[in-house]
């Protein structure tokens, strides 16, 4: 049969009108137009090329203010500091960030700036609002806990984010030893006065301080035995120093002096005094703790701040727990229709109580051994590299950072906690890490391997992360800011998503590992609403999270008490996640045939980490190029073509 070029071309042109416009994303998946046709245009391009300017000169004056934040960027500035951790110093910095909102709207024109900077503008303002209201709620949280207490946060990020490339560099490590007894005192301060507001630390998080203090100054040179892990870091440094010709014998026995003071004279002490407060407050503690919204004398506005700072939305504790209910009840149906398959005899709850106590049973289990440890990382390092191949298909900005798979440090290593990721620097030189708690094989069944890989590592945080590290069209700040709705919502759609992909899930516990994460997600909804808005306990909590899902009683245990001490974080994931398939599922029935997957995400991951209006707002921009590309003249689409 034969077929005339013309009709061909225009079947192509109809086939292909999903393709990214050139005209209206630019590298970095932005969904304005790069080529001014008409005088508004180049105002807007002038406009919004000195209000980036003036971003990246605002945002490194920000950056500054935290020795802290500059080395997580890789960056050696204020290298040998730790920052200021007292209630003055951030309402110092929440000052400067409602001045320079002020400054911008008397300096910028915002109807003069293209869709993509009115973004930024947005973003700029909305922290800044963030940050003000919170003022109010600064002596709220838990300083110290057994999740994020800057207790273990501090060993982790001298061993693993402060770079030792010579000399300069290892003074600047004990120069932070020495740093970190004022900043320990300026967070026990802040303990004290909470506690004095009526803000009591259950028991269960100070048992971890306590234990991970004691762990982390343990062994040479504060007690005998073994080096404890900081010492061990030390003295591998100074040896690399010594190796590569950065130092002398007569400079290193130096640094070994001066660290060991400053670890025996600044460094214990600090962490004593910090074991010393945590065991005074334990005959206080509340045992089966509640949440905040009922214990603390402003409790329930600091939930509603919580959950509005967490989600990005105005949703209230009570349409969030509605919210949960409705998807726990979805993902049931899913959940029995795959125990089916795997061909199980039984109830749901009784198939949950199989996979629960099962432990001995490997084709369920890891041995638990550091053998064990071992295979589950190489598992799912291979795991991640399987996607890593797969990733063009489904994306068309690629991250360039690597990423690798850890086992947390002894020290701060807890049995059934969450995995978590680190990101790694902007400039590649330190590598993405997915770290994964194995001291309880027990408390890691096979089945949720995959989805963790894929949550934490590609397509999941490593992914998002790196990418918005790496984006080069957008203000820098926009590069490294927070919103857990995003982040968190894209590493369980990434879950989703990766079932997509040949090579996952294959057999119906990985899937039922897959449902079992999402309906996790659900179940915090739930959980995390009912302590902190309706009075449950961390019993009934418990009691509602082994009911509905197949997590182990250490898992569900440690959850709840993550969600107890870290209020309103735990519903980020779901409503995250809701948010952005809605939005896919509004661009495929919009386009139809001409819905391009590769497209999405990068418009999806091309504007950094934001709030989920803002997300919103720039899908429906692309989803309008997009549409307004099929539907240009003929001869306009058959020379972008060529």
């Amino acid at each position: 049969m034969r077929v005339s070029l013309s009709a061909l071309a225009l079947a192509l042109l109809l086939a292909g009108c999903g393709e990214p416009d050139p005209a209206a994303n630019p590298p970095g998946g932005t969904p304005e137009a790069s080529a001014p046709a008409g005088e508004s245009e180049a105002a807007e391009q002038t406009e919004t090329q000195k209000l980036n300017a003036w971003f990246d000169e605002k945002y490194e004056e920000q950056v500054m203010m935290s020795p802290i934040q500059l080395t997580f960027l890789g960056r050696k500035d204020r290298y040998g500091e730790i920052d200021d951790m007292s209630y003055e110093a951030q309402k110092e910095q929440v000052d400067w960030q409602l001045a320079s909102v002020a400054e911008m709207e008397s300096t910028f024109d915002y109807d003069k700036l293209t869709p993509e900077a009115k973004n930024s503008w947005d973003i700029w303002k909305y922290q800044a609002e963030l940050a003000e209201e919170g003022l109010q709620y600064f002596y709220n949280g838990y300083t110290f806990d057994q999740m994020n207490g800057p207790q273990s946060f501090l060993a982790t990020f001298l061993i693993q984010f402060h770079r030792v490339d010579n000399l300069d560099d290892m003074e600047a490590y004990i120069s932070r030893i020495r740093e970190s007894g004022r900043a320990g005192e300026q967070l026990l301060t802040i303990a004290k006065e909470a506690a004095s507001r009526g803000v009591a630390t259950p028991d269960f998080a100070l048992e971890g301080v306590i234990d991970q203090s004691r762990k982390i100054i343990t062994g040479a040179p504060f007690t005998d035995g073994e080096p404890s892990d900081i010492w061990a870091d030390i003295e591998m440094e100074i040896s690399n120093l010594l190796e590569a010709g950065e130092i002398d014998e007569a400079q290193a026995e130096t640094l070994r002096t001066d660290a060991r003071a400053a670890l025996v004279d600044v460094f214990q002490p600090g962490y004593q005094a910090i074991i010393d407060w945590a065991e005074s407050e334990l005959p206080n503690a509340p045992a089966n703790p509640t949440g905040v919204g009922t214990t603390q004398p402003n409790g329930a506005a600091y939930y509603d701040y919580r959950l509005k700072v967490s989600t990005t939305t105005d949703l209230t504790a009570d349409e969030i727990h509605q919210i949960g209910l409705d998807e726990v009840e979805r993902l049931h149906a899913q959940m029995e229709a795959v125990k089916e398959e795997y061909g199980f005899d039984g109830t749901l709850q009784e198939f949950f109580v199989f996979l629960r106590e099962t432990k001995d049973n490997r084709d369920l289990y890891y041995e638990n051994t550091d053998a064990g440890a071992e295979q589950y990382i190489a598992d799912a390092t291979a795991a991640i590299d399987n996607i890593e191949g797969q990733l063009p298909d489904y994306f068309g900005i690629l991250p360039k950072a690597d990423l690798v798979v850890k086992r947390v440090e002894p020290f701060r290593e807890q049995d059934g906690a969450a995995q978590h990721y680190y990101p790694g620097t902007p400039d590649g030189s330190r590598p993405g890490t997915y770290y994964a708690h194995l001291s309880d094989m027990t408390s890691m069944p096979k089945r949720e391997l995959e989805v963790i890989a894929y949550h934490e590592g590609l397509p999941g945080h490593h992914m998002q992360i790196s990418i918005a590290q790496e984006l080069k069209d957008i203000p820098q700040f926009r590069t490294q800011a927070g919103f857990t709705a995003y982040s968190e919502g894209w590493g369980l759609y990434s879950e989703k998503l990766a079932s997509e992909m040949p090579g996952t899930f294959e057999d119906p516990l990985s899937e039922f590992g897959r449902l079992g994460s999402e309906i996790w997600r659900a179940i915090r909804l739930v959980v995390d609403t009912g302590l902190h808005s309706k009075g449950w306990t961390e019993e009934e909590a418990w009691e509602y999270f082994t009911e509905n899902a197949a997590v182990t009683d250490q898992q569900a245990r440690s959850e709840i008490q993550r969600y107890i001490v870290m209020p309103g974080q735990a519903t980020a994931y779901k409503i995250g996640m809701i948010k952005i398939q809605e939005l896919r599922a509004r661009a495929e029935a919009q386009l139809g045939d001409a819905f391009d997957i590769r497209g999405f995400h990068d418009v999806v991951l091309g504007g950094g980490t934001v709030p989920l209006d803002v997300l919103e707002t720039r899908v429906d921009q692309w989803i309008t190029s997009q549409s307004a590309n099929c539907s240009r003249p003929l001869e306009r689409r058959l020379k972008l073509t060529r």
